[in-house]
C-alpha cells in the first residue's frame, strides 16, 4: 500500500528531527509527496494530522524527560521548540491533565510506590495475552519510561537465547459481528530493540476457528533495532467471520514495544495484505485431464 510507505517516511522523517524546527513546506522535497496530499494521507492513516503528530510526540518525550532528568522544566520545553515555559506548560497540561512540574513530582511518587510493590516485575495487562510456542522464553509487561503517546505502551520481550525457531506474542481477539462484510485496517506504532524479526498481526476466523484472512508482515518483517515507525494490515471480513484475532509476534529474541492500536474500516480502493490470496483461487478445478 504506497500511502502506508508514505506515512512511514514522514513518521522516520519527524521522529528523527523532534527537537529541530520541522516545516511542514519541507516535506515535498524530503518525502517526494505534496503537503497537501500527504496531510491527506497522514490524517487518513494515523488519525492526527501531522501537526498534531508533532505535538504529542514532543509532549510524550517531555514526560520522559521530566521524570528520567533532572533537566529545568524550561531546558525541556526549548528542546522541543516550545517559545516559552508557559507555552510549554499549557500544551503539556491539555496532554497530561498537570502541569510539567506537578506531573513530575506526582509521577516520580508513583513509580516509586510501584517499583516496590512490583516485587516480581510481573502485571497482568487487561485484554491481552501473552501466548506463542514457547511462553516460558518470553515476557509481556506495561512499560511507563519507553511509550509512543500518553504515559505507555505494551513491552514484548525474549527473555533468554531465543532462537528463530521460536517466538512469543501479544494478543487479543473479539467478537466480528460489528465488522462483517466490511474491510477493515488495522494500524499500530512498533518500536523494537535487537530483533531477530518481529511485526504486527491480524487473523480473521470463522465459528469452527478455520482462518479466513491472516498477514503477520512477514513479506515486511522488522528486523534490528528501530524508532517508532506506523505499520498497517488490511483485511477482509467476510460473512462467516465469527471473531477477529490480532497482536504482535516476536521470532527469536530482542525487545518490541507497541502503541496506538487503531481499527476502521476502509474501502475496496485500499489493497488488503491478506496473504492467504483465497480470492485469486479458481471457482471451478480445470485441466482435471491433464491435456492443456
Amino acid at each position: 500500500m504506497y500511502y502506508s510507505e508514505i506515512t512511514r517516511k514522514t513518521v522516520s522523517y519527524i521522529e528523527s528531527n523532534l527537537t529541530e524546527d520541522i516545516n511542514l513546506n519541507s516535506f515535498t522535497s524530503v518525502i517526494g509527496y505534496s503537503k497537501y496530499n500527504l496531510s491527506r494521507l497522514f490524517k487518513k492513516d494515523t488519525g492526527k494530522s501531522i501537526v498534531e503528530y508533532i505535538r504529542l510526540r514532543r509532549l510524550a518525550l517531555a514526560a520522559t524527560l521530566l521524570l528520567e532528568t533532572e533537566e529545568s522544566i524550561l531546558t525541556i520545553g526549548f528542546l522541543f521548540r516550545f517559545q516559552s515555559q508557559e507555552a510549554f506548560s499549557r500544551a503539556f497540561k491539555e496532554v497530561y491533565s498537570l502541569p510539567p512540574g506537578k506531573y513530575r513530582q506526582l509521577m516520580r511518587a508513583v513509580r516509586i510506590i510501584k517499583e516496590e510493590n512490583d516485587l516480581n516485575n510481573q502485571e497482568q495487562i487487561n485484554g491481552w495475552n501473552l501466548s506463542g510456542s514457547y511462553t516460558e522464553l518470553y515476557d509481556l509487561t506495561v512499560d511507563d519510561k519507553v511509550f509512543h503517546t500518553g504515559t505507555k505502551s505494551g513491552l514484548l520481550f525474549a527473555k533468554g537465547e531465543a532462537n528463530e525457531q521460536q517466538f512469543g506474542t501479544m494478543m487479543q481477539g473479539f467478537q466480528a459481528e460489528n465488522y462483517k462484510n466490511k474491510r477493515i485496517k488495522m494500524s499500530c506504532f512498533l518500536k523494537t530493540e535487537q530483533v531477530t524479526k518481529c511485526g504486527a498481526w491480524l487473523r480473521i476466523d470463522n465459528v469452527s476457528g478455520d482462518t479466513l484472512q491472516f498477514d503477520n508482515m512477514d513479506s515486511r518483517s522488522i528486523h534490528g533495532t528501530t524508532d517508532w515507525n506506523h505499520y498497517s494490515i488490511v483485511l477482509d471480513v467476510p460473512e462467516e467471520s465469527a471473531s477477529i484475532h490480532f497482536g504482535v509476534l516476536l521470532v527469536g529474541k530482542g525487545k518490541v514495544w507497541a502503541d496506538g492500536f487503531r481499527f476502521e474500516e476502509v474501502n475496496e480502493k485500499v489493497d488488503s495484505t491478506n496473504m492467504l490470496f483465497q480470492d485469486n483461487l479458481p471457482k471451478q478445478p480445470i485441466n482435471l485431464d491433464f491435456s492443456e
